[in-house]
C-alpha cells in the first residue's frame, strides 16, 4: 500500500508560480511512475504531467507544456510539479497518482494510488 499526500496548493494571481509536492510512503518509490492530474467540478480528471520511475522521461499535456515541470527525488520519495505562468484556466484540484510500473499513462484508470488532492486557484 502506498499513501500519497499532496501539498503546496493555494490562491495565486495570473502569472505567478507555485510548486506542488507529493510525498509518498513505502520503500519502493523508485519503482513507481508518477503523474499529476487535475479536475474541475463537473469535469473529468485530466492528465497534467507524468514522469517515469527513473525520472528520465517526462510527459506533459499540451496545455501546460513549457510552463509546468514535473520532477522527482527518489531519495525523498517525493514528486514535484513546478507551475509557472499560471492562468485562471489552471484552476482545479490537483491530484498526485502512482502506478506500480515504470511507464507513464495519461489515463486515470491506469494508476493504482491517489492522493487526496490540493486546490489551486488562479485569479485574473
Amino acid at each position: 500500500q502506498v499513501q500519497l499526500v499532496e501539498s503546496g496548493g493555494g490562491l495565486v494571481q495570473a502569472g505567478d508560480s507555485l510548486r506542488l509536492s507529493c510525498a509518498t510512503s513505502g520503500r519502493t518509490f523508485s519503482s513507481y511512475s508518477m503523474a499529476w492530474f487535475r479536475q474541475d467540478p463537473g469535469k473529468e480528471r485530466g492528465f497534467v504531467a507524468g514522469i517515469d520511475n527513473s525520472g528520465g522521461r517526462t510527459y506533459y499535456a499540451d496545455s501546460v507544456k513549457g510552463r509546468f515541470t514535473i520532477s522527482r527525488d527518489n531519495a525523498k520519495s517525493t514528486v514535484y510539479l513546478q507551475m509557472t505562468q499560471l492562468k485562471p484556466e489552471d484552476t482545479a484540484v490537483y491530484y498526485c497518482a502512482a502506478r506500480s510500473d515504470r511507464d507513464v499513462y495519461a489515463l486515470p484508470k491506469k494508476y493504482d494510488y491517489w492522493g487526496q488532492g490540493t486546490q489551486v486557484t488562479v485569479s485574473s
